[in-house]
């Protein structure tokens, strides 16, 4: 008989504290959350926009109707028309392949930067939120320095410093959007951890650790899922800035943001599509995400 039990018989603890919640309603509470997503007009829009550029990202090279990293110096800067739909760029370039293509690069790094922050942003708010003491303050005091400093310009420092790559902008962007996802996870942590289940688990001889990722970690899931979709949208805004200031993706990738800085000069020209349409992709992703995640906040709320 575990200490757990022996307080329950002896009136010291009431059966329910040992547990999360009730099995029933957990089964109960999926259904019906899954059911207000797929009744959001918002959700099911931005769900669309999302996997439009997934597809583009999975299987653009195999639908473009032109090499997108081909030129044609005899077709420069040549206006939309029923021959190039979205027309060419300063070398000749079509636009919509370019634009089709370059899906992939951001949707390559934007999630595994925000699933990097994920992951370390989780771990440090259950670590400051459930151990306190001197952690918490050790820890939070990093924090508030790191949420101090302008996010874009320490991720310039490091990209400097490190050289510009796909693997560094996804470590970058990790690093400064870990702060934000930590802080959020320790307030959920906090509001659990004076809950009956924690001290069951406490009176058990649980470890910290089991504690933490077992315990309380499928009890905070919903916080972190709603931050980690809002945190993608700014990573997908995060590296096409990178890119269009010379430290993100670089050439001779179709990247949105990289073929912003290489045309936008050719605005003043006229020639508005050689940025438009790759301004208006970052845009739609970056909307697209943004509605996912107040649909995934309003389920469950």
């Amino acid at each position: 008989m575990t200490a757990a039990t022996t307080m329950e018989a002896e009136g010291g603890l009431p059966p329910a504290a040992t547990t999360h919640a009730d099995p029933v309603e957990a089964v109960a509470a999926a259904p019906s959350r899954a059911g207000r997503l797929l009744r959001s007009a918002s959700f099911m829009a931005g769900a669309a926009i999302v996997l439009f550029w997934v597809f583009c990202a999975l299987l653009g090279p195999f639908v473009v109707p032109y090499d997108p990293y081909s030129d044609d110096l005899l077709n420069t800067l040549a206006a939309p028309s029923a021959a190039h739909w979205f027309g060419t760029d300063q070398i000749g370039r079509d636009i919509l392949s370019r634009v089709i293509v370059g899906a992939r690069p951001i949707l390559s790094v934007a999630p595994l930067a925000t699933l990097l922050a994920t992951v370390a942003g989780t771990t440090l708010g259950l670590l400051t939120g459930y151990v306190g003491g001197w952690l918490d303050s050790l820890i939070g005091r990093l924090i508030e320095v790191l949420l101090a400093l302008p996010l874009i310009v320490v991720a310039l420092l490091v990209l400097v410093a490190l050289g510009p790559s796909s693997v560094t902008v996804i470590g970058v962007i990790g690093i400064i959007f870990t702060p934000l996802i930590a802080r959020t996870v320790r307030s959920a942590v906090l509001s659990e951890r004076s809950l009956d289940y924690v001290a069951a688990a406490e009176l058990r001889g649980e470890g910290a650790l089991h504690i933490m990722f077992v315990e309380i970690l499928p009890n905070v899931l919903p916080p972190i899922l709603v931050e980690t979709t809002v945190r993608l949208g700014y990573a997908i805004f995060t590296v096409a800035s990178l890119s269009f200031l010379g430290f993100g993706i670089q050439p001779p990738s179709a990247d949105w943001g990289l073929a912003i800085s290489e045309n936008y000069g050719m605005m003043t020209g006229g020639y508005w599509w050689t940025v438009s349409f790759a301004a208006a992709a970052t845009a739609s992703l970056v909307v697209g995400v943004n509605l996912v995640a107040d649909g995934v906040q309003a389920a469950l709320e």
